[in-house]
């Protein structure tokens, strides 16, 4: 393969990468992009969301320059609320317990909807998160959680979109063509060793932006950082993230940044295959637990399923169901709120028992002690609850008291047959550790000092997650420290030259 050198290579074809690729063309450099999969595969993780997107905004208007397209039926019958940057600051403090890097933390929240003016510009379609982040209060859509906003089509259109507009800019790109390590030079990175075509190639450029995501398909990996166990987890989306760029960064001295032991993980169908099904995408996911009971092989429940709204506990339930016997759960709802079950509890290929008693749906729980699932089940409806409204919308209060673990909302008893029982455990779906940047996305290394002409974005980016995940922050670092990491690239060329 005889390439000539370009002004910028970017490492991985999801959000994250493709950003940056665009965005250094943008800004006058010619790009080449990396891909490990075959183009069928091609976008990593982000191929595989759903789209949520989180964003500052103050209203209707500001969505409306997002999703313009907004009909007169949705004008009419949508409460969006708001979501300040206020907001953002104390979801993302709250979440990671406050450890997460003061200055890509403000970046992140400043800059997330300009980037998402930036991304529609390029192409992407948004919508509302109807069905997926709202319910209907008195004949209105109100919002919660602060997730209005949504990809149209998730991420699979996110990427076709992205990639058209890649092609339309003639960006190239080598699928099939993993990147084995960076070369250096006497100034810097020099460009990227591949292994194209059973043959070790050197790809020479000026500068170098790693986007190849974290190392959630590497079971070694997993077994290392994360801890015992892990490496029997399920892997939400991508093969090909392996962690492959951020040993790469390493090798040459790249400081680390962010909890290495940490991921995202949550409740995935415990049939589901080892690997993301990008014609499922995420439905394999099961998020209605806070308006149900979780209980383990011993019939027990072991979390606290209304702490808050499923966008703030998620990511990290899902390790938790890892920590169990036998390393599954099932989550347990009555007919009262199963209306309230989002799409995803409706696919075929769902691990499902329903039963007209709770005595039957004893029986029908694979690996569950029937006699402690029937006592915890006695517990739970027998303990004391305030006289208030159950109301999904808000965190109403209706908790238990007096319980191991008290339920502190959304806590209805279990007495509208028939019992609808859905069988999960843990899918993870990136991990928090990366290598350290600077404002400008620059890789540090381990004295502190830039790498010359080295870049990242997307999951290899550390200091953002700390124990925990707010839905839809994955997507909006991609696209803005991936537009960050591509100006600051194509900056870096024209000053090299």
């Amino acid at each position: 393969m005889d390439m000539p050198e370009v002004d910028v290579i970017v490492v991985g074809a999801g959000n994250a990468a493709t950003v940056g690729a665009l965005s250094a063309r943008e800004n006058g450099a010619s790009v080449l992009q990396l891909e490990i999969s075959p183009e069928h595969y091609r976008g990593g993780n982000s191929a595989f969301t759903g789209g949520a997107w989180r964003i500052v905004y103050h209203g209707f208007d500001d969505l409306a320059r997002l999703i313009p397209d907004i009909n007169d039926h949705e004008l009419s019958n949508v409460d969006v609320g708001t979501y300040t940057e206020e907001q953002y600051y104390d979801d993302v403090g709250r979440l990671t317990e406050y450890r997460s890097d003061p200055d890509l933390t403000e970046i992140l929240i400043t800059q997330s909807f300009d980037a998402g003016l930036w991304m529609r510009e390029k192409g992407v379609r948004f919508q509302l998160g109807l069905g997926r982040q709202a319910f209907k209060v008195d004949g209105k859509f109100k919002f919660w959680g602060g997730l209005a906003c949504h990809i149209w089509g998730g991420g699979k259109e996110l990427i076709k979109s992205l990639g058209a507009r890649a092609a339309h800019e003639q960006i190239a790109i080598l699928y099939e063509t993993p990147a084995v390590a960076l070369l250096q030079g006497d100034n810097g990175v020099a460009g990227v060793r591949v292994r194209h075509k059973g043959r070790l190639v050197d790809l020479r450029s000026k500068a170098v932006v790693l986007a190849a995501g974290g190392f959630e398909a590497n079971t070694e990996m997993r077994a290392r950082y994360l801890g015992p166990g892990w490496d029997l987890a399920k892997v939400r989306g991508s093969r090909y993230n392996t962690g492959q760029g951020l040993r790469m960064a390493l090798d040459i001295g790249a400081a680390t940044a962010g909890h290495w032991s940490g991921a995202h993980a949550c409740a995935w169908d415990m049939n589901a295959p080892p690997v993301g099904d990008l014609d499922v995408g995420d439905r394999f996911q099961k998020h209605g637990y806070p308006y149900g009971i979780v209980v383990n092989a011993k019939g027990q429940r072991f979390l606290d399923e209304g702490a808050d709204f499923h966008s703030y506990t998620y990511a990290k339930y899902g390790g938790e169901i890892l920590k169990q016997p036998g390393m599954f759960a099932w989550q347990i709802f009555d007919q009262k709120t199963v209306h309230l079950l989002r799409d995803e509890y409706r696919i075929p290929r769902t691990t499902k028992e329903k039963a007209d008693t709770l005595e039957e749906l004893a029986g029908k729980l694979e690996g569950v002690d029937p006699r402690g699932f029937l006592e915890t089940m006695r517990a739970f409806n027998g303990a004391p609850r305030p006289d208030v409204p159950f109301n999904p919308n808000v965190h109403d209060g209706l908790r238990t008291t007096g319980l191991a673990i008290d339920k502190t909302n959304w806590a209805q008893q279990f007495d509208t047959p028939p019992y609808e029982a859905y069988g999960v455990t843990t899918g993870i779906t990136f991990t928090f550790g990366g290598v350290k940047i600077t404002n400008s996305a620059e890789i540090e290394d381990t004295s502190g000092m830039p790498i010359p002409g080295l870049f990242a974005a997307g999951e290899m980016v550390g200091g953002l997650y700390y124990h925990n995940y707010a839905s839809g922050t994955g997507l909006m670092a991609g696209a803005v420290f991936g537009r960050i990491a591509g100006k600051s690239a194509a900056a870096y060329v024209r000053m090299a030259r």
